[in-house]
């Protein structure tokens, strides 16, 4: 079984959503997980309450949202990976540092801790700012890999990367061999 944990960049939730699908579609069993954020926040791409019925319909899972419902992935509920889609640049920044505040990040720790490979596609406006050293630091970490990202607006939104959520599954595909899919960054859309 995969973790499959959801953040709040609520603009990539289609994508998310449609990458999970194919996921499905290939035969994997999936746990959802989200922040507590992501759970409860009525957006314009979704209300909260259709966003968690699409999810529990597609993978027939209860999802966990909670730090208290996440903490046992590690040791008494094992995940054979973990993937965080989309991976804010809010929550990149505490597992880099090792702060559990939310489900998504408390089965973050709970699966690293057990040497277990963790997926992250990123969605962060500040990801080559603030969270560039992050990034850094998580990369160079054993058993963690990133789905290659591109900048979604070079000229409006100079800092922010965005993961390319079609190539989430041939991620997974490299992370279970040990290795990271590249090139990481990508050109950006035309």
């Amino acid at each position: 079984m995969i973790g499959y944990a959801i953040c709040g960049s609520f603009c990539t939730f289609k994508k998310s959503l449609e990458a999970l699908g194919e996921l499905i579609s290939a035969g994997y069993d999936v746990q959802p997980i989200m922040s507590e954020r992501a759970y409860s926040t009525d957006t314009r791409f979704f209300a909260a309450e259709d966003f968690r019925s699409r999810l529990r319909e597609i993978t027939k899972r209860e999802i966990i949202h909670t730090v208290e419902d996440a903490e046992p992935l590690g040791p008494k509920r094992p995940l054979d990976a973990l993937i965080i889609a989309p991976c804010t640049g809010n929550t990149l920044a505490k597992i880099a540092r090792g702060i559990t505040d939310t489900a998504v990040t408390m089965a973050a720790k709970a699966h690293l801790r057990c040497d277990r490979p963790l997926l992250i596609a990123l969605a962060s406006n500040d990801a080559m700012s603030q969270n560039l050293q992050n990034i850094a630091s998580l990369i160079t970490r054993r058993g963690v890999y990133l789905v290659p990202m591109r900048q979604d607006d070079p000229v409006g939104k100079p800092h922010s990367l965005v993961a390319d959520m079609s190539m989430l599954g041939d991620s997974l595909a490299a992370m279970k061999n040990g290795q990271q899919l590249r090139p990481l960054f990508l050109e950006p859309k035309g």
